[in-house]
């Protein structure tokens, strides 16, 4: 397995983006470790904030809202997933999984002892971590879910089949622009160079390419079984569970509707459909901030 690492250079001088790095090694094959970035505001606390992105994004993506967050003095904690941001990135398509992608992000949550976890994810953000709520709910105090899913092999949307046939035949995969195609707010082109900032050449952009790939939409894929299996605990989670997803968002408007109807901890909360697309990070930070900091009053 090839293990690439992005430059550092390549993070040179992005706007908004001056988070202390923070490094640990994840096993990614039985001999072979690769180098997981995170950032981690308010180390000090035992309660914390854990976001985490999709793709083609990486912790940037949370830029507006960190610094809100950390006002709070919880911890706040915004990995990078291998294969994205400042994380290392594996040299092929067929090195990532999502069971892969759930035992990576399981030691890493191991490796820093986390407890008293509020999760926030979205798009792939949403995909792992719920998985990593149904291993061990008693590590999570609650929950934000924006804009993401749980499938369990009943079918895509157009629009994801769209997305799909787009990420596997495009020939330049664009990060940046990808990112400022799905949100309402038009980037800057800074914001557009700093989304494309790990991926210095498309050797780089192996998961990125292969994500689309790996959601289990139909019943014979990968990971449904173990989906399904995951629906079964959270179905009993009853902890605090918001959804907030973006009115123009094609791929998972909708969705909310499930996490309502099946997770107990949805009940009696004030979910929302806001004027945001996919990234709604881009579009709503500061209101998705605010409802991870109401989310036990």
């Amino acid at each position: 397995m090839d293990i690439l690492r992005t430059p550092d250079s390549c993070f040179d001088n992005i706007k908004d983006y001056s988070f202390s790095p923070n490094y640990c090694d994840i096993n990614v094959t039985e001999n072979q470790t690769a180098r997981m970035h995170y950032v981690d505001e308010n180390s000090q606390s035992d309660e914390v904030f854990l976001l985490l992105h999709g793709e083609p994004s990486w912790s940037y993506l949370y830029r507006h809202m960190i610094p809100i967050l950390a006002k709070t003095g919880k911890r706040v904690i915004a990995p990078d997933l291998i294969g994205f941001g400042k994380s290392d990135k594996l040299g092929s398509q067929s090195d990532y999984t999502y069971e892969n992608h759930v035992r990576w992000m399981s030691s890493f949550i191991n490796h820093l002892d986390l407890k008293n976890i509020t999760f926030f994810g979205q798009d792939w953000g949403g995909l792992i971590g719920l998985r990593i709520v149904a291993q061990d709910p008693s590590k999570f105090s609650g929950m934000l879910l924006a804009n993401t899913m749980l499938p369990i092999g009943k079918g895509a949307s157009e629009g994801f089949e769209a997305w799909k046939k787009y990420s596997q035949t495009v020939e330049h995969f664009n990060s940046g622009k990808i990112v400022n195609n799905a949100s309402l707010k038009k980037l800057s082109d800074d914001e557009i160079a700093a989304y494309n900032a790990p991926f210095p050449d498309d050797s780089y952009k192996a998961c990125a390419r292969q994500f689309p790939n790996l959601v289990p939409l139909y019943p014979d894929d990968a990971s449904v079984p173990e989906n399904i299996a995951a629906w079964e605990i959270l179905k009993k989670f009853d902890k605090p569970t918001l959804t907030i997803f973006g009115s123009k968002d094609p791929v998972t408007l909708g969705g909310e509707k499930i996490f309502q109807k099946l997770i107990p901890g949805c009940k009696d909360l004030k979910h929302e459909v806001v004027e945001a697309a996919h990234f709604i990070q881009e579009d709503q930070p500061e209101l998705l901030a605010q409802g991870l900091i109401n989310l036990y009053s």
